[in-house]
């Protein structure tokens, strides 16, 4: 899979992430989360199993995590990664 455009998922809302994903010339993965220090590296662990799963090795990845739960993190990242893979960016 490859990024073409810019592609986003989710909501700022408590319990969700949102996510936004674009092209670049290498792999940059960004989180914001009230809940970093604690689960961080759980977060990005999923964040790259996702990308490992989808065969992505670069592009920008932005996570505004609101206490999202891993599967919640799975979906939101690989509708994101659809979307922009497809062109399609931000279609619900």
């Amino acid at each position: 899979m490859e990024l073409i455009a810019k592609g986003r998922a989710g909501t700022l809302e408590s319990g969700d992430v949102f996510v936004t994903v674009q092209p670049s010339d290498r792999l940059t993965i960004n989180l914001e989360s009230p809940v970093k220090d604690a689960y961080g590296p759980a977060i990005l662990e999923t964040v790259d199993q996702v990308l490992n799963e989808l065969g992505i090795q670069k592009g920008i990845i932005d996570l505004a995590d609101q206490g999202a739960l891993d599967c919640t993190i799975r979906a939101r990242l690989a509708t994101a990664l659809r979307r922009a893979s497809e062109g399609g960016g931000d279609d619900e």
